[in-house]
């Protein structure tokens, strides 16, 4: 449920921008530098330029409506001799999500991309079959959540941050797809009680020298959060409870240590777990320097546990 004018202005201008069509598949953040790098595409043409790309748009380039109904949301912001959009609107499932705009520089930025596709398919793929209370711990935009809670409409959804910004854009986008979901400020598990039959989490896993709470997952090589996380849910998975943690894993020597501290950490707990390589390689661009400088790769990388 929306519970602020601002919220409803956000919905109404995702409904008509979703009216003319509309469709975008958000790329990685260099693939969008790549593309707005090309020549005529410093300015924005129709609205996939304005709410995808985050390109600057002059007058006349949105419809009536949509520009009014930006207006009102107050997501327009100036940009040299003209405007850009300080959201976006991205596809998945037949639904729009907002999330930031490119770049995505600010410490409250809310990430959308490669790894949100690869999450929610990962869900899609997994989900148990009863599930009365489920929780996204770090949603984000809410994609996680909202993929749960339209598949199991019944479900008492839970969407937790620590990102006030992310929780207000994960209550509209939830009302955007007809789901069900409570959006609750939370370190971890820390404002909600319980035990959960589903935990997912998609939390950021690089080491980020800004630290931005979307991209930094602290420790030496990004795992920090993911092993809290873990921690977290061990203890608060009902008897037939399932945890699907996505996440990255650098690989050093040919070596996986966040895999082998998952080992370690779940000795002893009774979980059957299995540990998946989703995509060997992501984000490459870490690798040349920095605290991956000595990794082999970067691996996205689903791990399942179930009580």
């Amino acid at each position: 449920m929306l519970s602020r004018t601002s919220d409803a202005d956000l919905f109404r201008l995702a409904r008509l921008v979703k009216e003319t069509g509309y469709s975008f598949i958000t790329p990685t953040p260099l693939t969008i530098a790549r593309v707005n790098a090309r020549p005529g595409a410093e300015w924005a043409r129709d609205l996939r330029d304005v709410f995808g790309w985050s390109r600057p748009f002059r007058a006349g380039t949105l419809p009536v409506a949509i520009e009014e109904a930006a207006e009102g949301a107050g997501v327009l912001e100036l940009a040299g001799a003209g405007r850009r959009s300080t959201l976006r609107l991205s596809s998945l499932g037949g639904e729009l999500f907002f999330h930031s705009a490119y770049p995505t520089s600010a410490a409250e930025a809310v990430f959308f991309g490669p790894d949100t596709y690869r999450f929610a398919r990962a869900i899609s793929h997994a989900l148990p079959e009863t599930v009365r209370r489920a929780v996204d711990i770090g949603c984000g935009a809410g994609p996680g959540a909202i993929v749960v809670a339209r598949a199991r409409p019944h479900a008492r959804v839970f969407g937790v941050d620590i990102n006030p910004a992310a929780l207000r854009l994960a209550r509209v986008n939830a009302a955007l797809a007809g789901a069900t979901l409570e959006a609750r400020e939370s370190d971890l598990l820390a404002a909600v009680d319980g035990a959960f039959d589903l935990i997912v989490a998609n939390p950021p896993y690089l080491v980020d020298p800004g630290a931005r709470a979307y991209r930094h997952g602290g420790g030496p090589l990004g795992a920090g959060l993911s092993l809290k996380i873990l921690e977290t849910a061990v203890d608060r998975l009902t008897p037939d409870g399932t945890l699907l943690l996505y996440t990255g894993a650098a690989i050093v020597g040919g070596t996986d240590p966040f895999r082998d501290a998952v080992t370690v950490l779940l000795g002893g707990t009774g979980l059957r777990w299995t540990y998946e390589e989703i995509d060997p390689d992501v984000f490459g661009e870490e690798l040349e320097g920095g605290a991956y400088s000595n990794s082999d790769r970067i691996a996205a990388v689903l791990l399942t546990a179930q009580r």
